[in-house]
């Protein structure tokens, strides 16, 4: 199969992926956004949190997510956010290329992580990126504002949102600025769970 360039990201049911500050990333809403995901199997032993976790179709998508990754891009803000937070081991375990102004060596990290700085612009991270991954695809961590970017400048193939029925009345939407005159969207799959619905689009060029 030939590689492709993808995000996944749960989303509220009101189209917020993210609160508007990094400082309440850990906050209750986000918290409940993400509930799913803290529950499965895959999501412990990735961040060796321990045994137990529960297994099942929610447990298979992160397992299949992880395992289709070959390198990772990702925005400033999201690896500013995510220094400090993540373990040691971050949870990539690919090469992951920051978009970013700053110039920094790469910084390896545990467990087949390393972060690469990119200073010019979404599309020399991406084919940077997609050298990296070899045969596997292309994730496009986040966030909000670095998956619209590469949206609009038509370099995503297929997206995975897992719907929430969550309510955060204010954030990071995830279409806000979409260019929708460019972009059509045909549904691969939908697969319901208990708490939260799983859709997937293939993007296609209107």
């Amino acid at each position: 199969m030939a590689q492709k360039v993808f995000f996944s990201v749960s989303m509220s049911l009101d189209g917020y992926i993210a609160p508007e500050s990094p400082e309440d990333l850990m906050g209750r809403q986000w918290m409940e956004l993400q509930r799913w995901v803290f529950r499965q199997r895959h999501f412990r032993e990735n961040l060796k949190l321990g045994s137990g976790g529960e297994e099942g179709r929610e447990n298979d998508i992160l397992r299949e997510t992880s395992e289709r990754t070959g390198a990772s891009v990702m925005g400033k803000r999201m690896f500013d956010a995510g220094e400090h937070a993540w373990p040691e081991e971050a949870p990539f375990h690919v090469p992951v290329f920051v978009v970013t102004h700053e110039r920094r060596d790469p910084w390896e990290r545990p467990g087949g992580t390393t972060f690469h700085f990119v200073n010019d612009g979404i599309e020399t991270a991406l084919d940077q990126a997609r050298a990296a991954a070899g045969e596997r695809d292309v994730r496009i961590a986040g966030g909000g504002a670095t998956i619209l970017q590469h949206l609009n400048a038509g370099l995503i193939d297929e997206f995975s949102i897992a719907l929430a029925p969550v309510l955060f009345g204010a954030g990071i939407r995830l279409f806000e600025g979409i260019d929708a005159g460019r972009i059509a969207l045909e549904q691969v799959r939908t697969d319901p769970a208990p708490t939260v619905t799983h859709l997937t689009y293939a993007v296609r060029e209107r």
